[in-house]
C-alpha cells in the first residue's frame, strides 16, 4: 500500500507541473533591430577668414567718396582739354607767322609808286596773302577762346604779356583788311590812297609787330 500511495503522489505532482507550464505564456524569441542613432544637432559651417587684400586700401578706405573721385576726374578732363587746345593754338600761331610775314613783304610791290596803278598782279598776291593771314589768325584764336578755364588765377610771366598784346594785334587783324579794301577801291577808281585808308600800312605794321611780340612772349614759362 505504501508503494502504491507513493506512485500516486508522484503522478499527481507530475500532472500539476505540466498544468503550471501550460498556463505560462510563451515569449517569442524576437531579436530587436538596433534603432538608429538620434540625429545630432547640425553645426554651423566653419567661417573662413576673408582673403587678405594685396592691392592696398581702396578709395573708400582713404576717405574718398564717389562724388570726390568723380569731381577729380572731371577736373582732370578739363585740364587735359585745355592743355590740348592751347597746344594747337600755339602751333597754329607759329604757322600763321608765315602768311603774316609774306603779306607784309608783298605790300611793297602792291603799293602804287609814281602814279603807277596798273600793278594788279602784286596787289592780288598781297590781297590773297592778307586774307590767308586773317583766316589763319581767326582759326588760331578760336582754340584759345574755346579752351576751358580750370583756374581763376591771373596769368603771369610771358602769358600775361601775350594776353596784353592781344589788345593790339586782334583789332589790327580786323582793321587791316578793312583799310586795305578801302585803299584797293580807291586805287581801282584811279584815285590816290587817301583818308583813313592811308593808315592801312601803319596799322598792318603795328599788327605784325605786336603779333610777333606775342609769339616771343609765349616762349617764356607758361602759367595758366
Amino acid at each position: 500500500m505504501a508503494f502504491a500511495s507513493r506512485i500516486a503522489f508522484l503522478a499527481a505532482a507530475f500532472a500539476l507541473t505540466l498544468a503550471s507550464h501550460a498556463q505560462q505564456p510563451t515569449t517569442p524569441n524576437v531579436e530587436l533591430a538596433a534603432l538608429p542613432d538620434a540625429p545630432t544637432p547640425m553645426q554651423p559651417p566653419a567661417q573662413t577668414p576673408p582673403p587678405s587684400s594685396t592691392t592696398g586700401p581702396s578709395l573708400g578706405d582713404l576717405g574718398l567718396t564717389p562724388a570726390d573721385t568723380e569731381g577729380s576726374a572731371k577736373q582732370q578732363a578739363l585740364f587735359d582739354r585745355r592743355t590740348h587746345m592751347l597746344k594747337i593754338h600755339q602751333r597754329l600761331g607759329l604757322i600763321t607767322v608765315i602768311p603774316v610775314a609774306a603779306a607784309c613783304i608783298s605790300s611793297f610791290g602792291a603799293t602804287p609808286e609814281r602814279g603807277n596803278y596798273n600793278n594788279t598782279t602784286s596787289r592780288d598776291i598781297h590781297v590773297a596773302l592778307g586774307a590767308t593771314a586773317v583766316a589763319m589768325y581767326a582759326w588760331t584764336a578760336s582754340y584759345a577762346i574755346r579752351a576751358p578755364r580750370v583756374s581763376n588765377e591771373h596769368a603771369r610771366g610771358g602769358v600775361k604779356w601775350h594776353k596784353y598784346l592781344i589788345y593790339l594785334h586782334a583789332p589790327g587783324m580786323v582793321l587791316t583788311p578793312i583799310l586795305g579794301a578801302m585803299a584797293f577801291n580807291q586805287i581801282q577808281s584811279g584815285q590816290k590812297v587817301h583818308g583813313i585808308a592811308s593808315a592801312h600800312g601803319a596799322v598792318a605794321a603795328v599788327t605784325a609787330a605786336s603779333y610777333g611780340a606775342a609769339i616771343v612772349a609765349v616762349s617764356w614759362p607758361i602759367h595758366f
